[in-house]
């Protein structure tokens, strides 16, 4: 059944046992990945998940449920299910079924050049990235190339009159290389996401790849104590990754985020911006809507490091008194919640060879690990493992066995004292240029 038909009977029924306003939220994937190794393919997955959450107002409450069928015995099951579910929510919080915004973004998200591309051709390209690195480098010992695409679309339609949906697809591909000198090894890992094929080289993704791992080899100890550093854009990314939740109006709202009752304070360096963009064109969460139907729009979060708004969905914006910013994010089997769309710290002037020089002798972090583990989003602090170079005399000596670095995320923003032009988002929602911090505590391992 068609999600319109079978949106119409599931509210019709919905209305006859006693729902006030209903809302369906229908999400569909064709998702291809393949993996390559030692000239093969190691793994490959065709998957094409659909699902449909529905959600109803019901004596005042908002009653949640999900199915993976659009069929006649799916209706009954998600009534039951929602009017069971609202019976128990304890919440004081108003949910709302909104709806519609007076107008919606035109933003490209669906690219019709890649639907042309055929599972022979993303084979292909996996297998050209691992024949180029191993090529590269008589020390490369391990290769495992691949590559993703995607295509998807989203579907909202309530009892208020909203009708929406979008269609969006993209391609990725990447690589994870290790290379071994006598008895030492080292890997670096590279991804690109593209929605034309054509901009995805696989010898530039191989070449990368084996360089930055064969850099690190022979890597030194150095001096525990506080260096200037660079965090390259990879890493400045993960850094406001993992603090990203912080930005959350309901992070700020439940005393879980140091942001609250900070807007129009000083946060961070003038020099940092940190915008929420979900109409920045070519990337995979770009959208005319979030998941409650409200309209994208772009907003600088921190303004020449001033805070400026918080990231809300309706629930919390009411809570406010404020409008939402369009950020409910939304699973068909999940609650409204708020997460970021396109997040990045916007670019300064300095190349990343500039950050560099302009710093004159201190540290390049290029990798991060522990992420998950050494870091706590309330409090902003940090104690990380990091990978990267020495740096004297504006230019990178050699590279540095593993070290330590620890502090504070809010007080390292306010430390930037210049922002690079080079701008990238990996794989993630969350994106960054490289940065250069004044002072941080490292520690040698």
């Amino acid at each position: 059944m068609k999600v319109k038909e079978f949106t119409k009977k599931l509210f019709d029924r919905g209305k006859a046992a006693g729902f006030d306003e209903m809302e369906t939220y229908a999400s569909g994937q064709d998702n291809f990945s393949v993996r390559i190794f030692k000239g093969e393919i190691d793994s490959y997955s065709v998957e094409s998940p659909r699902g449909l959450g529905f959600r109803g107002l019901i004596d005042g409450k908002m009653g949640y449920s999900y199915t993976e069928k659009l069929d006649e015995g799916s209706i009954e099951m998600l009534i039951k299910d929602a009017r069971e579910n609202a019976a128990v929510i304890d919440s004081e919080d108003r949910e709302e079924i909104y709806g519609g915004s007076d107008s919606y973004p035109e933003v490209t998200t669906f690219h019709p050049g890649l639907e042309g591309v055929s599972a022979k051709d993303k084979i292909e390209l996996a297998k050209a990235i691992e024949k180029e690195a191993l090529a590269l480098d008589e020390r490369v010992q391990i290769v495992q190339s691949f590559v993703r695409s995607g295509r998807s679309n989203l579907n909202i339609l309530n009892t208020r009159g909203v009708d929406l949906g979008f269609e969006g697809n993209g391609i990725g591909a990447g690589l994870q290389v290790v290379v071994r000198q006598g008895d030492e090894t080292k890997a670096s890992w590279k991804f690109n996401f593209e929605t034309d094929l054509g901009k995805l080289d696989a010898g530039d993704l191989a070449r990368k790849a084996v360089t930055e791992a064969a850099s690190l080899l022979k890597g030194g100890s150095l001096t525990s104590g506080r260096y200037p550093v660079v965090f390259r854009y990879d890493t400045a990314g993960d850094m406001l990754a993992t603090f990203s939740s912080s930005f959350s109006a309901e992070n700020v709202q439940k005393g879980m985020s140091l942001f609250a009752g900070k807007l129009g304070e000083v946060v961070a360096s003038d020099l940092m911006t940190v915008m929420d963009d979900p109409l920045l064109p070519g990337r995979q969460f770009t959208r005319p809507f979030d998941g409650e139907g409200v309209a994208s729009r772009t907003k600088a979060v921190i303004n020449k490091g001033v805070l400026r708004t918080y990231l809300h969905n309706l629930k919390t914006a009411a809570k406010d008194s404020v409008e939402s910013t369009g950020n409910a994010s939304r699973g068909v089997a999940s609650p409204i919640g708020v997460s970021p769309t396109n997040m990045y710290i916007a670019e300064g002037k300095y190349s990343y060879e500039d950050l560099v020089k302009k710093m004159d002798k201190g540290l390049v972090i290029i990798s991060l690990a522990g992420t998950h583990s050494g870091a706590d989003p309330i409090s902003g602090d940090f104690s990380l493992g990091a990978e990267g170079y020495l740096v004297e005399g504006g230019e990178i000596v050699r590279p540095l066995a593993q070290f330590t670095i620890a502090g504070n995320f809010f007080d390292l923003m306010k430390r930037v004292i210049a922002v690079g032009n080079d701008l990238d988002f990996g794989m993630g929602r969350v994106g960054a240029p490289s940065i250069l911090v004044e002072e941080l505590a490292v520690g040698s391992e």
